[in-house]
């Protein structure tokens, strides 16, 4: 017989009936009737229930064991008597009539305990995580991951795409976030930067005469943590493929998603490919964010040219509008059965966002005719009342909400409203995955905070402009190959078609005030590489993390990583980051300054 065990905690059934089998693993509950001791051992795969007797010379060792200890157990496969099945078990039909009991390793009395899904503070579970994925539903959570890793690389090598690894020790590069920085004790004074994405490497990769490259890289990222967002680290599937257009990522990426949701989703309905492609700026238009939920049926409509006819008599739109503001309506269905105080509580909530507050009027039926009603209702003409009726398809018992400021203001409170309205009302299902293609990114944005235009997403996009006219065009209009992949409200991926003309590439960065000079000395292995023959390429790069979230029907990040930090970016288990020693300071030539002095 085996050391340990013979079979594990998942196996046993009827079939056993009558022998004699030896399992090892962690004693998850136990229950003392007196004479008799019952308690469930568990193991990675799974549970089954075992009883000692009184009159067993074990029986007091097993009475004192305590909860989470890792026991080896030897004895006969019994049934268990009719009323006292359980039929949510595989092995819920038989018991282990315990002959022989060994304590393995004893564990101290429990910080949390893991039987259960009580809600223990993130502190405590982050501190003791190894007792917290011994949890079931946690235990679930990162063999769903494994899971869907593995079924997304053998995709990927069905497909024909090479799996290789990018160097993680590498130089710093503007990718949007703060790079996390690693002193070299060779060469003093200068450091390394952990990438935050292989997207140098893997467009090299490409220059490089590989046709189809993936990994399941680790990037790195010195920003703060969120609920869809590690501070630190993440894992995303990395892929670039040569000679391709923007269709032919969209054709190769979208069977692997609506296979990868169906297969892993619990049955909930995935969209089918095609997936919808909105316009980045339609997007912001009709759903107030770039990441929208389209489980949500609420669409905005931008009612700025109603707000200015004359016969609408609201002069505080009108002195927005005079300003360069926008108006948008945040049409709610069936709702003007609702009390005075739920549309209030909208008004104050928009305030608290940084907003100027929330308008709305009520429809409601009055002789076939829908009329206005509520506090601004009065200030709109008949005709009024039938324009914004007719723009934005709105029906009897009908309201709508309006958001007024500077554009990028009025799309977030307007984005805000749609998603708080669309959870409020139950008008979400949450038995779909609703995938779509945000595309046609700005190429830049203007800093307001830094008075410049900087990038709006990524770099080395191929703009959307021939080249010949880059010069002349003006740089907020220039739309790029840039695209995210979006579910459920989550951006899941980003991705573009890169620039490959070097020339091209000096004059891109000129945009945002980057020399030829310092270009080469920033990008100087990219470029370089650009200027021996570079074929066309693009890809992208979906979060591992995020997508194994969603397919758990989490909201936190945390739920679905191994180890993860909090959203102070410590990791409390292992007490990270720490002070360094003397000893390594000086070996990197590193002083410390005291930041109280």
């Amino acid at each position: 017989m085996h050391k340990y065990r013979t079979h594990t905690c998942s196996e046993i059934n009827k079939k056993n009936s009558g022998s004699t089998v030896k399992l090892s693993g962690w004693v998850h509950r136990k229950r003392d009737h007196g004479n008799l001791l019952f308690f469930d051992l568990r193991d990675h795969f799974g549970l089954t229930q075992c009883v000692i007797e009184n009159s067993n010379s074990f029986f007091k060792v097993a009475e004192k064991v305590k909860p989470e200890s890792v026991v080896c157990v030897v004895g006969e496969v019994v049934n268990r008597s009719t009323e006292t099945i359980n039929k949510d078990l595989y092995t819920g039909e038989v018991e282990i009539k315990i002959s022989s009991f060994e304590i393995l390793s004893e564990s101290k009395d429990l910080p949390m305990p893991v039987f259960g899904e009580q809600n223990y503070p993130e502190e405590t579970r982050l501190k003791y995580r190894f007792l917290d994925l011994r949890r079931q539903e946690m235990h679930e959570n990162i063999v769903l991951r494994s899971k869907v890793i593995s079924f997304i690389r053998k995709k990927m090598i069905n497909d024909g795409f090479l799996e290789f690894q990018t160097p993680i020790l590498t130089a710093s590069s503007p990718e949007g976030a703060r790079d996390f920085l690693v002193p070299s004790r060779m060469h003093p004074g200068k450091f390394y930067a952990l990438p935050q994405a292989p997207q140098q490497f893997k467009q090299m990769v490409m220059i490089s005469g590989f046709d189809k490259y993936f990994q399941i890289a680790p990037c790195f990222r010195d920003e703060d943590g969120r609920a869809d967002r590690s501070p630190g680290e993440h894992y995303q599937l990395d892929i670039e493929m040569s000679f391709v257009e923007q269709e032919d990522i969209f054709k190769t990426l979208e069977p692997l998603f609506f296979n990868l949701f169906t297969e892993f989703g619990k049955g909930k309905i995935v969209s089918n490919f095609p997936f919808k492609k909105i316009k980045y700026k339609d997007s912001m238009l009709k759903y107030g964010t770039d990441k929208p939920d389209l489980r949500n049926p609420i669409e905005i409509f931008d009612v700025t040219e109603i707000m200015k006819r004359e016969d609408v008599k609201l002069d505080i739109f009108k002195k927005l509008i005079d300003k360069g503001g926008v108006v948008r309506a945040i049409p709610a269905p069936k709702i003007t059965s609702k009390p005075r105080s739920f549309f209030d509580a909208y008004n104050n909530w928009a305030k608290e966002e940084g907003a100027k507050g929330l308008g709305y009027v009520l429809f409601e039926k009055n002789n076939d005719k829908l009329i206005g009603k509520g506090p601004i209702a009065k200030f709109f003409s008949d005709k009024a009342i039938g324009e914004l009726v007719k723009k934005c398809k709105l029906k009897e018992n009908d309201a709508v909400f309006f958001s007024s400021d500077k554009v990028k203001e009025a799309e977030r409170i307007s984005g805000l409203t749609r998603q708080k309205l669309g959870k409020e009302l139950n008008l979400i299902n949450n038995k779909k995955f609703e995938f779509c293609w945000i595309t046609d990114y700005p190429m830049y944005q203007y800093d307001e905070k830094e008075k410049k235009i900087d990038f709006s997403h990524n770099p080395f996009s191929m703009p959307q402009v021939n080249p010949k006219d880059f010069d002349k065009a003006d740089p907020l209009t220039i739309l790029a190959y840039q695209y995210d992949l979006v579910c459920n409200g989550y951006e899941i991926s980003s991705g573009a078609i890169r620039n490959h003309l070097p020339d091209l590439m000096y004059k891109v960065f000129s945009k945002v005030g980057y020399s030829k000079e310092e270009v080469n000395s920033k990008f100087e292995g990219m470029i370089k590489a650009l200027s021996y023959g570079t074929p066309p390429h693009g890809g992208m790069a979906p979060g591992i993390d995020r997508i194994v979230m969603l397919l758990a029907g989490k909201e936190n990040i945390r739920e679905v990583t191994l180890f993860p930090m909090n959203q102070n970016a410590q990791d409390l288990l292992m007490g990270a980051p720490s002070e360094p020693s003397k000893l390594q300071l000086k070996e990197l030539n590193i002083k410390v300054l005291d930041k109280k002095k």
